[in-house]
Parts: C-alpha cells; sequence; structure tokens
C-alpha cells in the first residue's frame, strides 16, 4: 500500500538569520576623540583628548583593512576609562592633515604608511660611525616635499667628524640643520646642541627617521628622560646598526606642547609613489626655468639633450651666483636620480 504524506513530513531549511542585512553603520554619536601613540600586533595605544587618559584599544571590523598608524586622529567607544584590562574600540578615523608615505623600494607598487599628522620630518644621521648615506637623506627630502612636510636635517656624533661638508651639501636645497654631540668626556649621552634641537622641534609633532646605529633613540633619550627607548652599538665590522627600536611610538616632551615619533631603523626609503614632476615642483626657481625654457618631455638630468638648467647656470652674472645656481641644480640632479632609483637607497 502507497504511503501517505501528510503535514509532519514537510522540512523546511532553517534560514541564516531573522535579522535583516543592512549597510547602514551605527553612527557612534558619544565617541571621543584620541591619539594613536603606538601600535602593537593589532592593539593600539590612545592618548585620549583630556591629554590624561592612555587607552588600550582595537580595531572595529567596520574599518576593515584600513590601516591605523601612529600620529593617527582617532573616535573611539567603549571603555575608555584607561583602567588595566579596559579594552575600546576604534570606529573612525579622522582625515589625515600630513601623511609620510614609502615603498620597500622604487618598483614595489605598494604603499606603506608610516606616519600621520606629522608637522615635520627629522631625518638623524650620523657624522661618523657609521658614515653619512646622502642617498638616504636625499630620499627623505623627496618623501617630506611630497607629504608637505618641513625638513630637519639632525647631524649626530659631532664630536666625531666635522659636519660642514654635509651641511654645505644640504643647504641650497634650504634643508635646515641641527648639530648635536656627546661633549669633551665623551660620554653617552647627548650633551651639545641639545638645547638648539629643543628650539627646532617646540610646539610640534615631529617623525625621527635614519638608519639603525645613528644614535636616534639616544637622541630620544635625551629629550624625553623617561622614554627608555633601547640603544644599541655599532658593529666595527659592518658599520651597520642593531635595530633597537622595533616599532613606532609617539613621546610627548616634558613641555607638554611637542611630539616626537620615533621610528625603527630603516634600510631602505621607496619612492615609487612620487612622481618626478613633484620633485621639480619643490625648486620653485628651477621649475620656472624649466617650464619655460626646457624642450616637452625633458628629464632635466645631467645628459638631457638640449637641457635649461645648464644654460641657465652659464647665464649667472658672477661667479658666486653661478656656483650658487650650479649647487641647486646638482641638488635637483641628485634628487631625480635617486628617485629613478640609480643607485642602492640604502647608501
Amino acid at each position: 500500500m502507497a504511503r501517505q504524506y501528510d503535514e509532519r513530513d514537510v522540512r523546511v531549511r532553517p534560514g541564516r538569520g531573522s535579522r535583516p542585512r543592512t549597510k547602514q553603520r551605527p553612527e557612534h554619536a558619544d565617541a571621543e576623540r584620541a591619539m594613536v601613540t603606538g601600535v602593537d600586533r593589532g592593539r593600539y595605544a590612545l592618548l585620549m583628548a583630556d591629554g590624561e587618559r592612555e587607552v588600550q584599544a582595537m580595531k572595529a571590523r567596520e574599518l576593515g583593512r584600513t590601516r591605523v598608524v601612529c600620529g593617527d586622529r582617532v573616535d573611539v567607544v567603549g571603555d575608555t576609562s584607561g583602567q588595566e584590562g579596559s579594552l575600546a574600540r576604534i570606529v573612525r578615523i579622522a582625515e589625515r592633515s600630513t601623511v609620510l608615505r614609502r615603498t620597500a623600494d622604487d618598483t614595489d607598487p605598494v604603499e606603506r604608511v608610516v606616519v600621520a599628522n606629522a608637522d615635520q620630518l627629522v631625518v638623524v644621521t650620523a657624522l661618523a660611525d657609521p658614515p653619512p648615506r646622502t642617498r638616504l637623506i636625499d630620499r627623505c627630502v623627496v618623501a617630506a616635499y611630497d607629504a608637505g612636510m618641513d625638513l630637519l636635517l639632525c647631524l649626530t656624533k659631532a664630536d666625531l667628524a666635522d659636519p660642514a661638508p654635509l651641511v654645505a651639501m644640504y643647504s641650497p636645497l634650504g634643508v635646515q640643520t641641527v648639530v648635536v654631540g656627546r661633549g669633551e668626556d665623551g660620554g653617552s649621552h647627548v650633551v651639545e646642541g641639545l638645547e638648539d634641537v629643543r628650539a627646532r622641534l617646540a610646539g610640534r609633532m615631529s617623525v625621527l627617521v635614519g638608519h639603525s646605529g645613528v644614535g636616534k633613540s639616544t637622541l630620544v633619550n635625551a629629550l624625553v628622560p623617561d622614554a627608555d627607548r633601547a640603544t644599541g652599538v655599532v658593529n666595527d665590522v659592518t658599520g651597520r646598526g642593531r635595530h633597537t627600536s622595533s616599532s613606532a611610538v609617539a613621546l610627548r616632551l616634558p613641555d607638554g606642547d611637542t611630539w616626537v615619533i620615533d621610528t625603527p631603523g630603516v634600510r631602505s626609503f621607496g619612492l615609487a609613489h612620487v612622481r618626478p614632476e613633484r620633485i621639480l615642483a619643490a625648486f620653485d626657481d628651477l621649475a620656472d626655468v624649466a617650464e619655460e625654457r626646457c624642450p616637452r618631455g625633458c628629464t632635466h638630468a645631467a645628459d638631457a639633450p638640449d637641457c635649461a638648467l645648464d644654460e641657465w647656470v652659464s647665464q649667472a652674472e658672477d661667479a658666486q651666483e653661478s656656483a650658487a645656481r650650479a649647487d641647486r641644480v646638482d641638488s635637483l640632479r641628485r634628487l631625480l636620480a635617486s628617485r629613478a632609483g640609480e643607485s642602492d637607497p640604502a647608501r
């Protein structure tokens, strides 16, 4: 006899949920503003807007793959008490005033945001032990101009070498320079020039960049006595320093209005994200000459045919002006060569 079916035989697959999908996100009207002072394996150290509460936070899911970096101004919700074990949530990133970027090399299409909202890029370079690597300085100059940041060249270990040649090399670019040393006793602490550095940093947020072993962490410890940044030594054989800072961290100077962001030592500073015309635009006088006189498509390199910059140098009224113009053109060409990756970026 054939089986008789009834409602008990009906099988209905349950849905994945009764909650309707929506693209609307919560407004988080109660969110509080904070600044990111450190990033460590998916956890973010924040200083709340009152300048007192230090909070740990995680990134909200709705931010997706958006990267949160040191210096970012963010909106946070949740437990913002700052008590031990509390955890807030970053729900928004405020518009950035400046963004310092770099790539792994000059062919890498992936940009890496180093810091956000910094006013000034401070390139820390030792005058000796290890010797200065001008190619990295050139690349940082380009990156700072592209980011709309001021640039300061900080020359360390002045007790070991004369800073004059390096100062003369970068003065045609309008790069400001400060020089620090360890004093006559040869101790491990920065003594000479520290007040000049403080004056150049006052009231601003500055990011410090440099090779390992140049004395960057030593300088930070001198500026922020309770920073306790690890310091290392330079290998006598390779001339390279050991990475003593493993992550970027923002530190407030004792005056309360000045910030420095210490970054890990870098071996390269790729400029794949910077267009060559942006480099030329940083030289107002040369950009005008190039626009009016150079043929279309001119690379402005030393071997570029019919480049008007050489003629501009030769038209100077006297030897002093000619030398100054030649220095400007040489500086531009050095930066363009760095952007083109014609030499090791770590030099």
